[in-house]
């Protein structure tokens, strides 16, 4: 679902999927704190008139024992009209009213290449 919002450009649709204190370490290290941060990076990647795309592939999710949390494992890539990148990342996720919520996501970029 969130794959489909950020190929529309649509960050506000991503604030349901994540918890209000979320955090995100990106690609090359610079870390985002809290759902508003993480909203604003996407606006202003998504007004960037070179940038296509990010679209994460799950690889494997692990549950904890009380099936409350979880960790999403998988690859990724970012596309912008002269280059891709990508690379591995880990999504912590937490079951709250039912609903899964991230509360942390992990990004390496580990491939860079010229569109």
């Amino acid at each position: 679902m969130t794959n489909r919002f950020i190929a529309a450009h649509q960050a506000q649709r991503l604030r349901p999927f994540m918890t209000a204190d979320a955090r995100l370490t990106g690609g090359e290290g610079g870390m985002l704190m809290g759902a508003d941060a993480i909203i604003a990076a996407f606006e202003g990647q998504f007004s960037d008139p070179d940038f296509v795309t990010y679209e994460r592939t799950s690889g494997e999710i692990t549950l904890d024992h009380d099936g409350l949390r979880a960790a999403e494992h998988g690859t990724w890539i970012g596309r912008w009209r002269d280059q891709i990148l990508g690379g591995d990342y880990l999504a912590v996720w937490r079951k709250v009213v039912g609903q899964w919520v991230i509360e942390q996501e992990l990004y390496v970029t580990l491939t860079r290449t010229d569109a």
